[in-house]
């Protein structure tokens, strides 16, 4: 049974849909310490011993296997950062889970900063799931600074989903990519943002070798007064593909810039962007509140179904 009380569990679940220990490996952290580790035949998770944080090596021919590193803060006060390595060998296929879940009810600031790398072998795919919840009702805030390295060699695909739709206050994501020959990244961002909350989301993809390709994709929803700013960048430095979308609704009076760039550097490069800000249309509202939805309830349909 996990050594955590009833609300770290309810972050742990939102965060992991975990309700109890994992299978596999896993590294569980409430409020600066572990609570749990396990390591496997083909995973092994070993502590940093210059800084706060783990070691995640994965044996070249792994398939088929987890590692869950949730991280969940109760604390009110509590600011911390950790450092986090993946190490996947060559020919894997692995899932990876981690995330951070804030419940804040005191008055002053929770942080969390979670600075993963990850370098990913040869012929190697990685599905990697991030998800980012706050609850709480405390007057300090609920902040997530995550910053996400992505070293790609040749061949290898990585998918990445980035969730953050309740509760987090303020927001400074960075992700940054180089892929080598073959390789290929999808990314999948979902966001929401409402009351005064901001969050920030920059994305710097390279594209280094041949045939690689990257498709960059962000939705979100900005309510009330809360502001948003997502910057999506893609640089073509070889015969590659990329691709990123920014994808927005802006409701009441919230605020959205969308940035998103390519920079190509060789002629067989292709590159394309795409972005959308704009109202729920009122064509949807209506249609659904003819099914007998009040208005608000038809609004969380659509924002539910875009979210998705």
């Amino acid at each position: 049974m996990l050594k955590m009380d009833a609300v770290q569990k309810q972050l742990l679940q939102e965060v992991a849909e975990l309700h109890d220990i994992p299978e596999g490996a896993y590294n569980l952290r409430a409020n600066g310490e572990s609570v749990g580790r396990n390591s496997t035949a083909n995973i092994e998770i070993i502590g940093k011993t210059d800084k706060s944080g783990i070691d995640i090596k994965i044996k070249d021919g792994t398939k088929n296997e987890s590692v869950h590193i949730p991280v969940v803060l109760s604390e009110s006060g509590l600011k911390e950062t950790v450092y986090n390595d993946f190490y996947v060998g060559e020919n894997c296929d692995v899932l990876i889970v981690a995330g951070c879940g804030i419940d804040n009810c005191g008055t002053q600031d929770s942080e969390h900063d979670g600075i993963h790398r990850f370098f990913v072998g040869k012929n190697s795919k990685v599905r990697y799931v991030e998800k980012h919840y706050g609850s709480g009702n405390g007057t300090g805030k609920r902040v997530l600074n995550p910053v996400t390295e992505v070293y790609q060699e040749e061949n290898s695909v990585v998918d990445m989903e980035m969730v953050q739709i309740k509760g987090v206050d303020n927001t400074d994501r960075k992700t940054i990519a180089e892929l080598k020959a073959g390789a290929k990244l999808n990314v999948r961002e979902r966001l929401m943002t409402h009351g005064e909350q901001q969050a920030f989301s920059t994305y710097s993809v390279s594209l280094n070798g041949d045939g690689s390709s990257a498709d960059v994709v962000s939705r979100s929803v900005a309510r009330d007064n809360s502001y948003q700013k997502l910057d999506l960048c893609v640089n073509g430095n070889a015969a590659c593909s990329g691709h990123t979308e920014c994808d927005s609704i802006i409701m009441d009076s919230g605020r959205i810039l969308a940035v998103p760039s390519l920079e190509a550097n060789s002629v067989d490069a292709a590159l394309v962007h795409e972005a959308a800000i704009g109202k729920i249309a009122g064509e949807q509202l209506i249609k659904l509140m003819t099914l007998g939805l009040t208005e608000a309830e038809a609004e969380e349909q659509i924002i539910n179904g875009f979210l998705k």
